[in-house]
C-alpha cells in the first residue's frame, strides 16, 4: 500500500477506550515510530478536525486522549506517550494553540521534520456573571426600598401629621372676624357718650361672581347713596399681588342694618354684606377738635381716638368653621368648628362738661366772626384739680364725617397753638419777684415811658412820665417799663427758673397727641434786648394751654397742678379706674400767690385798666390782657394775638379760662376780653359758685 493510503489508514485506526499504548516496541522496520492513536490523532486532511479538538478540551494528540483514559483506569499505570510529527503538517494544530515539545522517539534523518509554527495565546472564554452575587444585589436594593417607604410613612404618620392636618384644614375653612366693640368716650358725667359706636354692616362684592357688573352698579346705588360709576369700578374683576382673582372688595361700610336688609333682599349675585361697626360723634363740632376721630376700620387717627386707642379699640376674634364647596358653601353640620369671642375695649371719661364745651365753643363762635381769617383757642380749669372742664378751638370740624375738611380745621389750637404770649407773662415777672423778696404788694418806684436794652426801646401805652407808679397800677395800665425793671432786680437767671416752675418750655402732657413744647431762651442766648423781651412775655413761645395752667398755680394758692382731660376707664366688665394723679410742685407760697391775685384784680377794677371788659357782674376777677404774636415754626406770622388769662373768684378761686384770638388783620383785643367775660359768667352759674361777698380792693395806680 503506498505510503500516503498507510498514513490516512494508520490516521484512523480506531483505539477502544482503555487501551494503554505503551511507545517505543514498533519493528524497525517500519522506519518511524508508531504508536497508538486515538480516533482524532493525526488527521490533517480531515475537515471536522478543529470542531473535534473542540469538544475534546481543544488538546490535538492521541497522547492526551490516553492520558486521561489512563487516569480514568485506576489498575493501569500512566503510559508516556510520544508524538511523531513526520507525517503532520503545520496545519493539523489547532489555531491558537502553542506547540508542545515533543519527548521519546525522535524522528530519523530521512525524515522530513515540521516548520514550527509561532506560538499564540490561547483566547479566554467570556466570563459569566455570577447569578448569586446579582441575586443579593437585588435582595439588598429591595430590602432598602422597602426600608425608605417604612421610615417615610411612620414620619408622615407621626412627625408630620399635624401639619399635613393643618393644612388640609385651611384648603376647607372660613374664618370670619368678629369685630370688637370699641369704647366710647364720654364727658365727666360718665354718661353722655361724645363719641361711641353703633352695629352696622359692610356691603362687599365678590368680582368673580358678580354678573351684570352695570346692573347690579345701578341697583345699589340708590341704596348706598355711591355713584353707579363708583360702584361699577370697584366691581371690576382684578388680581390681588400675589396674582389670584379678587374674591372680595369693599362696596361700602357703616351701612345701617335695615339697608343692608334690603340690599340682600335683591338677591345680587356676588353682593353680600357682614357685620360692621360704626362710629357715632352725636354733637357732630362738640369737642370735635379734641375727640378726633377713626378710619373705617376702628383705628384711632387724630385726637383723643389716635391718643386712647390702645385702651378704646379691644382685641377682635374670629370663627373658623368649614364649609362645602359651590352651592353647598355654608358650615358644614358637625365639622371642624373654632370660635374665639371678641374682647369689648374700654370706655374713657374725660374731664369735660358737656354743657361747658358747648357754650364755650358757641361764645368762641360768635365772637371769632368779627373778624376773619382768624383762630381762637378758649380753655376752661379747675383750678383746685387742674381738670380741663371746656377745650375749645376755632375753626372746627365735624368729627362725624371728618374727611371733607382741612386738616388745619382739625387741629387743637389749645395745645398747637404757639405764641409770644406778650403782656400775660407779666405775672409769672411779678410772682418770681414776690417769692424771692425783691417787691412786696405795696412796692411802687418811679416809671419812666420808656427804657433802652441793648438795641432796643421799650415804651408803656399808658405812660407814667417818670412818676412813681404801684405794682398794682403797673398791673393794671401793663406797664413795659415798671416789668422790666422789676426783671433786672430778679436776674435773668431766676427769672428763667421760675419760667420752668410755672410749666413753660415743655409739654403740659395733658393727653393730646403732637401738643407742643414751646420753647424758653437759655440765658447764654441772651442779647441785650432780651433783659427787656423776655420779661414782658417776648422772646418766649408757650401754647394757650401752658399759660392757663401757669395761671392755674397762681389761683391754686402756688401750687401747680398739671392740666389732664382723662378723668378714668370704664372696663367691659364695668370696673372703673380713676386716671394717674396728676404732677403737682409748688411754685408759690399761699401768701404770695394771694397778693399776686390781688394785684392782679387791679386790671378790671381801675380805671381806664386794660382788662375793663373783662369784669363779671358780682364777683372778683383776677387776671390779664396780652399782646403778642403767632409763631409758626419760628416764624412770626402777620397780625397779632390777642389774649386775656384770668380766675374767678379772686378771693377764692375756682376756674381759670384762657381766651387767645390770632386775627391777622388786628381787632383780637376786642374779642378776647369780652369772651372771657362771658365764659366765666355761664361757667361761675352752670356751676353754682355764689357771688363774692366782698367788694374788691381800691388801688391806687399813682401813690
Amino acid at each position: 500500500m503506498p505510503p500516503s493510503l498507510g498514513g490516512i489508514s494508520d490516521a484512523r485506526a480506531y483505539t477502544p477506550r482503555g487501551r494503554s499504548v505503551r511507545e517505543g516496541g514498533a519493528p524497525s522496520g517500519t522506519g518511524r515510530a508508531e504508536q497508538r492513536r486515538t480516533p482524532r490523532s493525526n488527521r490533517s486532511q480531515d475537515p471536522f478536525r478543529p470542531a473535534l479538538q473542540v469538544l475534546d478540551g481543544g488538546r490535538g494528540t492521541a497522547g492526551r486522549s490516553s492520558e486521561r483514559a489512563a487516569r480514568r483506569d485506576s489498575g493501569v499505570a500512566r503510559a508516556t506517550v510520544t508524538r511523531t510529527v513526520t507525517d503532520r503538517s503545520p496545519r493539523d494544530e489547532p489555531p491558537g494553540v502553542p506547540r508542545r515539545r515533543v519527548t521519546g522517539a525522535q524522528p530519523r534523518r530521512g525524515d522530513r521534520t515540521p516548520e514550527r509554527r509561532p506560538s499564540r495565546k490561547r483566547p479566554q472564554p467570556p466570563r459569566l456573571a455570577d447569578p448569586g452575587r446579582r441575586l443579593r444585589l437585588g435582595t439588598a436594593l429591595t430590602l432598602a426600598l422597602f426600608v425608605a417607604v417604612g421610615v417615610r410613612l411612620v414620619v408622615l404618620q407621626t412627625v408630620d401629621t399635624p401639619a399635613y392636618a393643618d393644612g388640609g384644614i385651611a384648603d376647607r375653612t372660613t374664618t370670619v372676624q368678629l369685630p370688637a366693640p370699641r369704647g366710647a368716650i364720654y364727658d365727666r358725667s360718665g354718661e353722655a357718650a361724645l363719641a361711641h359706636s353703633v352695629e352696622a354692616r359692610y356691603v362687599y362684592a365678590d368680582p368673580t361672581r358678580v354678573g351684570d357688573i352695570v346692573a347690579t352698579a345701578a341697583a345699589l346705588s340708590p341704596l348706598l347713596g355711591i355713584p353707579a360709576s363708583e360702584l361699577a369700578e370697584k366691581m371690576k374683576p382684578r388680581k390681588r399681588k400675589d396674582g389670584v382673582d379678587s374674591q372680595f372688595e369693599y362696596l361700602a361700610r357703616g351701612v345701617d342694618i335695615d339697608r343692608a336688609k334690603e340690599i340682600m333682599a335683591l338677591k345680587l349675585l356676588g353682593i353680600a354684606t357682614h357685620r360692621d361697626e360704626r362710629r357715632e360723634v352725636p354733637g357732630g363740632d362738640l369737642a370735635a377738635n379734641l375727640i378726633g376721630f377713626t378710619s373705617p376700620d376702628m383705628v384711632g387717627l387724630e385726637g383723643l381716638e389716635a391718643r386712647f386707642d390702645d385702651v378704646l379699640h379691644g382685641e377682635d376674634g374670629q370663627a373658623v368653621f368649614e364649609v362645602g364647596l359651590g352651592d353647598l358653601a355654608a358650615p358644614i353640620p358637625g365639622g371642624y368648628s373654632s370660635t374665639t369671642k371678641a374682647k369689648p375695649g374700654s370706655s374713657v371719661v374725660l374731664t369735660i362738661d358737656r354743657d361747658l364745651q358747648y357754650t364755650v365753643q358757641r361764645i368762641l363762635s360768635e365772637r371769632m366772626q368779627q373778624v376773619q381769617g382768624s383762630t381762637g383757642a378758649a380753655v376752661v380749669l379747675d383750678a383746685h384739680t387742674g381738670e380741663v372742664l371746656a377745650q375749645a378751638s376755632h375753626p372746627t370740624y365735624n368729627a362725624a364725617k371728618p374727611f371733607p375738611s382741612e386738616p388745619t380745621d382739625r387741629e387743637d389750637a389749645a395745645t398747637s397753638f404757639v405764641v409770644d404770649p406778650g403782656s400775660v407773662h407779666k405775672p409769672i415777672t411779678f410772682g418770681a419777684a414776690l417769692q424771692e423778696g425783691v417787691i412786696t404788694q405795696e412796692t411802687s418806684f418811679p416809671v419812666a415811658n420808656a427804657i433802652r436794652k441793648g438795641d432796643t426801646w421799650f415804651r408803656d401805652t399808658y405812660q407814667a412820665d417818670g412818676r412813681r407808679m404801684s405794682v398794682a397800677g403797673m398791673m393794671a395800665y401793663s406797664s413795659n417799663v415798671g416789668t422790666i425793671q422789676i426783671a433786672d432786680d430778679l436776674g435773668p437767671d431766676r427769672l428763667l427758673d421760675y419760667q420752668r416752675r410755672f410749666g413753660l418750655g415743655k409739654p403740659t402732657e395733658v393727653g393730646m397727641p403732637g401738643e407742643a413744647s414751646g420753647r424758653l431762651l437759655p440765658v447764654q442766648e441772651w442779647s441785650g434786648s432780651s433783659y427787656g423781651s423776655v420779661p414782658i412775655g417776648h422772646s418766649v413761645d408757650a401754647t394757650p394751654l401752658q399759660m392757663a395752667a401757669a395761671y392755674g398755680a397762681i389761683a391754686n394758692d402756688g401750687t401747680y397742678i398739671q392740666p389732664h382731660l382723662l378723668k378714668e376707664t370704664i372696663a367691659p366688665d364695668g370696673k372703673r379706674t380713676p386716671a394717674p394723679a396728676p404732677e403737682t410742685r409748688q411754685v408759690l407760697s399761699p401768701d404770695n400767690a394771694a397778693a399776686l391775685r390781688t394785684i392782679m384784680e387791679a386790671v378790671t377794677t381801675v380805671e381806664d385798666a386794660t382788662g375793663l371788659a373783662a369784669a363779671v357782674p358780682g364777683y372778683r376777677i383776677a387776671g390779664k390782657t396780652g399782646t403778642g404774636w403767632r409763631l409758626v415754626d419760628g416764624k412770626k406770622q402777620p397780625g397779632e394775638v390777642a389774649s386775656f388769662i384770668g380766675m374767678a373768684p379772686a378771693e377764692n378761686p375756682r376756674y381759670v379760662i384762657a381766651v387767645f384770638v390770632h386775627s391777622p388783620s388786628g381787632g383780637g383785643g376786642q374779642i378776647s376780653a369780652p369772651a372771657f367775660r362771658d365764659m366765666m359768667t355761664f361757667t361761675l352759674r352752670h356751676f353754682r359758685v355764689p357771688p363774692s361777698t366782698q367788694p374788691a380792693p381800691t388801688f391806687t395806680a399813682f401813690p
